[in-house]
Parts: C-alpha cells; sequence; structure tokens
C-alpha cells in the first residue's frame, strides 16, 4: 500500500503542471483571440462608417446629377467632356464601397461556416472588384492625373496595387489547389493590403490628432516626408503586424502570444483615435 500511494503522488504530479501550463498557454491563445476579435470589431465599424460617408456624398451628388461635387474632396475627380475618366471615377467609387462590405463579409467565420457557398462566391466578386479597382486607381495616378501629391505619393499607389494584386493572385492560387489554411492567410493579407487607401486615411488622422496639427507634411500641396512615408506604410505596417499575428497564433508561445495581444490592444486603440479624427475631421464636414 505505502509503494502504491507513493506511485499515486508521483502520477499525479506530471498532470498537475502540465495542467499549469496548458491553461497558461490558453490564457496566451484567449488573450491574442480577444485582441484580434477587438481589433477587427474597431476596423469593421470605421469602414462601415467610411461606406456610409462615400453612400452620403457621392450616393446624393449621383441622385442630384451633381457631377462636380466629385471635386470636393479628389483632385480632378469630374472633368467635362472626359467621359472615360468619369465613368473610372464612378467606378472607382461604386467598388470602394463593394469591396469594403464584402471583404467584411469574407472574414466573419459565421458566414464562411454556415453559408460556404455564398463564401465563395463573394470571394470570387471581391478579388474581381479588388482588381479592377487596382487598375482603375493605377489609370487615375498615371494617364489622368489624380494622385492625391507628389510623386513618391503615387509609387507608394503604385506599390500598393502590385502587392494587392499579387495577394489576390495567392489567395485564388491556393484556394483553387483546396489548400485552405494557406488561402485563409493569402486571403487576410489581401483583406489589410487592399484597405490600405482607408488605413491611410485613418493614419492621417491620428497623426494629426497626436500632434494637434499637421506635421512632416504641407496641408495645402499635401506633401513632405511624412506623407511619403504614410504611403508605403499604410500597406506595409499591417501586413507585418498579420504576419506576427499569425505566427503567434500557429507557433508562438505564451510570452509572444501575449506581446503580439498587446501590440494589437496598443494599435486598436490608435486606430480608433484615427477613426474619430476621420469621422470629426474628413467625412462628416463633407456630407454637411
Amino acid at each position: 500500500m505505502p509503494d502504491l500511494a507513493t506511485g499515486a503522488l508521483l502520477d499525479q504530479s506530471p498532470p498537475k503542471a502540465k495542467s499549469f501550463i496548458s491553461g497558461t498557454q490558453a490564457d496566451g491563445r484567449r488573450s491574442l483571440r480577444v485582441a484580434a476579435i477587438s481589433w477587427f470589431a474597431v476596423a469593421a465599424t470605421g469602414q462601415l462608417l467610411f461606406v456610409v460617408y462615400l453612400l452620403l456624398l457621392y450616393g446624393r451628388a449621383a441622385l442630384r446629377g451633381d457631377w462636380a461635387a466629385l471635386n470636393k474632396v479628389m483632385p480632378h475627380g469630374y472633368v467635362p467632356g472626359d467621359v472615360p475618366g468619369n465613368l473610372t471615377i464612378a467606378l472607382h467609387i461604386l467598388l470602394a464601397v463593394i469591396i469594403t462590405l464584402g471583404g467584411l463579409i469574407q472574414l466573419v467565420p459565421q458566414i464562411r461556416l454556415r453559408a460556404p457557398a455564398f463564401h465563395r462566391w463573394n470571394g470570387r466578386v471581391y478579388m474581381t472588384c479588388v482588381a479592377a479597382t487596382c487598375v482603375a486607381g493605377l489609370y487615375m495616378v498615371w494617364v489622368r492625373g489624380g494622385g492625391p501629391g507628389d510623386l513618391s505619393q503615387n509609387l507608394g499607389i503604385t506599390f500598393d496595387a502590385v502587392l494587392i494584386l499579387l495577394c489576390a493572385g495567392m489567395a485564388l492560387r491556393h484556394a483553387l489547389a483546396r489548400q485552405i489554411a494557406v488561402h485563409r492567410q493569402w486571403a487576410l493579407r489581401l483583406f489589410m493590403a487592399a484597405n490600405g487607401v482607408w488605413f491611410f486615411r485613418v493614419g492621417l488622422m491620428f497623426w494629426i490628432l497626436l500632434n494637434h496639427g499637421p506635421v512632416g507634411f504641407d496641408p495645402k500641396t499635401f506633401t513632405g516626408p511624412f506623407l511619403t512615408f504614410l504611403s508605403f506604410a499604410d500597406i506595409l505596417l499591417p501586413l507585418a503586424v498579420l504576419e506576427l499575428y499569425l505566427r503567434a497564433k500557429e507557433r508562438g508561445r505564451t510570452p509572444q502570444r501575449i506581446a503580439v495581444a498587446a501590440t494589437l490592444g496598443v494599435l486598436t486603440v490608435a486606430m480608433a483615435t484615427g477613426i474619430f479624427g476621420a469621422v470629426v475631421g474628413l467625412w462628416l464636414p463633407n456630407v454637411q
């Protein structure tokens, strides 16, 4: 009996230690999951507000036939007599609404699990619209001269377009090959890249609020080193954070998961601040 009792105590020790480690790891995964969900909730709210802004500004202008309203916030948005260019601008705005809503829908797991056919078709429409938007955007910048600032920003937009098309192509390739896990990773990269313009607006307003005014650029000419930096960071920073998240989720240890979760928390607060600034400083003034 003493030997059996000793053996029982020894047998119980490893499970207790394993349970403690598992619980700690579960806490790390839970923190990461909560941080990711919080980030998505704030991002989705901001993007839906952006869609409402587009519909109020351009939708109302279209209903009134006031095409000159395109020039309110977009350089060379409407040029009398330039039918192909004006149609390209209108298509670009319409596709922006479709892409924003379609991208958010693609990331909702309940829709993916309960309506897989809809998820696949929405994905096809989403990627087609993303590719069309890239082509339209490049046309606006390099052919029509509708870029927001100087050459460096136009190069940033071009770089964004190339990365978007790359992510879309890789997501489609792995979907067709039924490599679903890899496809989902590339779909997330595509979502981040396709929202580069939105990240630019939010990042700009966060920077202005942080510095209590424009710093590092000239608001009149809309040029300067910060805008050059942001033209590339608006897509590279979200992609870099996504890579940290994916690696922490799949192979990270507890400290790594908690560190990435904390990073996501800080970025979520910054993003919420930028969204607030965009709503108050950019979107509301233009629809009133």
